[in-house]
């Protein structure tokens, strides 16, 4: 066993701020793989923790499922947030491990299988279309995340709820202050109190929406959640409305992430935007690249239930592990040259969606948002150049860019 390492470029995790600049956060990270890529992280407010920047040894722990447990400590928040989540009880699938966590994937499964998707694929045009549409309307400038890119993918996510289309507006503020609860510009305030009634809201509106769905339901995702049993019982209130939690939440922040990030890489490499919207059939792999590229979410922890070790270094039983899924995408060791963005690299063995039991259940549908926004953007997109300086939100779990200012000529 070797000596566990301290490496202060590891404090960037737990560094809000450091994930807006993408330059330096990924020098911190390629630094890390190579000095220290199992690193021991203790900063003020947070609970100290093991952070994980190589790629194979994240996939070594999103296997052992058993061995790692997403219980109880998920994600990365500071230690008065972890008291106060654990208080409310917020338990998401992101929470729970097997056997909880299988019967309650299973729920929503079906709702996100291939032919699921291929079923919601017309909606799926057609919204995109409405808002390249959109932006013809708003040209020649616009902040393409504020305008476009949280809309679309937030329209698909809660139409699949069942949700209507009034509330919208208010469940995109809510989960912007959710991720961006370490962001100036969207947080409530600066203490973890002030961020909980948010978290409060989207519980009172979730359970508003569950009392209606038992008492009449209607043929929507919504529906199936509110009323499923495991083991013949409903599910607790607690658990149906973090079921909506994380869909709502989750299942569209990340793909608008992906969406912006993604234009942004074809601004900066005009030469693989413009064999992008000449061979539209490796938008497939364009897809999997912007992902791999953007990474919306940035971490997930994992705790051990026994003594172990990674890459030699002892992990006792109750640390707690992060794994930097963005490192873990820019592994010199997986990826051929990668920080080159390449729209038809092949094969792609990104971590994006994670992997094993845990991997993102609505990965499908954010696959197909993305290539149907831009098979209908590029063909009709003449110029598009920055016009203004993009800025990226301040997190330690999901994020992005929160504006991209582009000038631009569309058909």
């Amino acid at each position: 066993m070797s000596t566990p390492i301290i490496d202060d470029a590891a404090k960037v995790f737990a560094t809000p701020k450091a994930y807006t600049d993408e330059t330096k956060f990924h020098a911190a990270l390629t630094h890390l793989r190579a000095n220290a890529p199992v690193s021991w992280v203790d900063v003020d407010g947070y609970r100290p923790f093991w952070a994980i920047t190589k790629h194979a040894d994240i996939m070594e722990i999103e296997r052992a499922n058993t061995l790692f447990t997403n219980s109880p400590r998920p994600v990365l928040v500071t230690a008065e947030g972890d008291e106060l989540q654990a208080g409310i009880g917020v338990k998401t699938l992101i929470h729970m491990d097997d056997p909880q966590h299988r019967d309650v994937r299973a729920i929503g499964a079906n709702w996100f299988r291939p032919k699921a998707m291929r079923a919601m694929k017309v909606r799926i045009d057609e919204l995109a279309k409405i808002y390249v549409d959109k932006m013809v309307e708003k040209g020649p400038e616009c902040d393409f995340v504020q305008e476009v890119a949280v809309n679309y993918p937030l329209y698909v996510i809660l139409s699949l709820l069942g949700m209507p289309e009034s509330d919208f507006p208010m469940m995109l503020k809510l989960t912007q202050e959710l991720f961006g609860s370490d962001d100036e510009e969207f947080q409530r305030g600066t203490s973890p109190e002030d961020q909980m009634p948010a978290l409060l809201e989207m519980f009172q509106y979730f359970t508003a929406l569950t009392a209606s769905r038992r008492e009449k339901p209607t043929d929507d995702l919504a529906s199936a959640i509110a009323n499923a049993l495991i083991d013949g019982e409903p599910l607790s209130d607690i658990d149906v409305v973090s079921y909506y939690l994380i869909i709502a939440a989750a299942g569209h922040d990340t793909t608008s992430a992906t969406i912006s990030g993604g234009l942004l890489a074809l601004i900066e490499n005009p030469d693989q935007r413009t064999r992008l919207r000449n061979d539209l059939c490796l938008m497939g792999l364009a897809v999997e690249e912007m992902i791999r590229w953007v990474t919306p979410v940035k971490a997930f922890m994992r705790t051990a239930v026994e003594d172990t070790a990674i890459r030699g270094v002892p992990i006792a039983a109750g640390e707690s592990v992060l794994l930097s899924y963005p490192s873990g995408n820019r592994d010199e060791d997986i990826f051929d040259d990668p920080f080159r963005f390449d729209v038809s690299r092949d094969p792609n063995k990104h971590i994006a969606f994670g992997y094993g039991v845990h991997f993102c259940l609505g990965a499908t549908l954010a696959r197909m948002e993305a290539n149907s926004f831009f098979c209908e953007l590029l063909p009709r997109l003449d110029s598009v150049e920055l016009a203004g300086e993009p800025k990226y939100v301040a997190t330690t779990f999901v994020g992005g860019l929160k504006h991209l200012p582009i000038r631009y000529t569309l058909r």
